[in-house]
């Protein structure tokens, strides 16, 4: 029997981590009929990766507004999805992550009676104000799935303290399919991206992003800071692609524009970025994803955030905590350029979110749910 499948996503993460399912359950057109629904919850961000993985969607909400707040955004996208379902009559919605896309498309899905295959579950700090709103949005889309897709062994744990034990499956994390994906069609020559022009020869390059809305605010102020001081140094660049937010925009324009060690560039495509991570000697960053990606490429990654739902990494040895104090930021930073040991032993291939096969799990899974189903 064929399944109807609708994807419901937003924002640049989740198509990253959703293209590559996507594409495989495609891939099978005599058991799946796959629709994509996307919201636009960050439209231009969001459209350069489902080019670059050729995801075409069949409904784009087209939701995303300037200044949306969050109380706009909920509404919007929940009033829009009624019509879809009416139309696409899926027997599985799937969702990824913990965005306000993530939480309405569970919910609605819910309201249609639709069982909710969620990727990425089981992911927690215990603060619901930590990341925030992205906490509770996870909580709420466990709390309305049918379908656990958790990455480790960690999330599955998180769940069941929870009480959710049930189709609970240990896929790894489909992210690490992207960028594996990405990095062995960059390393093959199939894609050629040029370096960006701003990098300087002979500097080791410190790519930053940060842009979590926790961090609005003085936190945004501390980390400026401390970006400022490390490109005091000679043997350093620091590249920051800045997130459109106005929010981000403004202290990062105010403490670093000027700096003549500091490129402050447009956010980047998602294939040359990889790239640039590949670049990096080292990643500052407060994503949730980059904590994934970046042991998969070898570089240590340094967590602009006081918590992280991703404590694998840390408890590994590729990622460390550094919050937005300005003190701790330097100081790990300068611990990695400094001693060549340390940076070898933080840069060690080793990944404990995945080995490139989530998605292919996350099918057999699908295909397990409704076999047992027909019992």
């Amino acid at each position: 029997m064929r399944r109807r499948i609708l994807f419901i996503l937003g924002t640049r993460p989740e198509a990253i981590k959703l293209s590559p399912l996507i594409l495989r359950l495609q891939g099978s057109p005599e058991d799946f009929s796959v629709d994509v629904c996307v919201t636009a919850q960050h439209r231009g961000m969001l459209d350069q990766v489902l080019n670059a993985f050729a995801v075409q969607p069949r409904y784009d909400l087209d939701l995303m507004q300037p200044g949306q707040t969050l109380f706009a955004s909920t509404s919007r996208i929940i009033a829009a999805l009624e019509p879809v379902f009416a139309k696409a009559r899926p027997d599985m919605t799937i969702v990824q992550g913990d965005t306000t896309t993530t939480f309405c498309g569970a919910l609605a899905s819910f309201y249609s009676g639709v069982p909710v295959g969620h990727v990425e579950a089981g992911l927690r700090t215990g603060d619901l104000r930590q990341p925030f709103p992205e906490e509770m949005n996870r909580v709420f889309a466990s709390r309305l799935a049918t379908l656990h897709f958790a990455p480790t062994r960690g999330a599955a744990e998180n769940l069941a303290k929870e009480g959710i034990t049930r189709n609970v499956c240990i896929t790894g994390n489909t992210g690490i399919d992207a960028v594996l994906h990405v990095r062995g069609r960059l390393e093959r020559g199939e894609l050629a991206v040029p370096a960006p022009p701003c990098l300087k020869a002979g500097k080791r390059l410190v790519l930053v992003t940060a842009h979590r809305r926790e961090s609005f605010g003085e936190g945004f102020e501390r980390i400026c800071r401390a970006l400022a001081e490390i490109a005091k140094r000679d043997d350093v660049q620091v590249v920051y692609p800045v997130h459109p937010n106005p929010n981000v925009q403004e202290p990062v324009n105010r403490y670093l524009r000027s700096h003549p060690n500091i490129a402050l560039i447009e956010p980047m495509d998602y294939v040359p970025f990889v790239d640039l991570m590949r670049r990096a000697h080292i990643v500052l960053t407060d994503s949730g994803g980059i904590q994934e990606e970046g042991p998969s490429l070898g570089k240590p990654v340094i967590v602009l955030r006081e918590k992280t739902e991703r404590p694998e990494a840390v408890e590994a040895g590729t990622v460390r905590l550094a919050g937005s104090d300005p003190a701790r930021i330097v100081a790990e930073t300068a611990a990695l350029l400094d001693d060549p040991q340390e940076y070898r032993r933080m840069s060690r291939v080793h990944n404990p979110y995945g080995d490139g096969h989530a998605s292919e799990r996350i099918e057999a899974a699908l295909r397990e749910f409704w076999s047992s189903s027909m019992m």
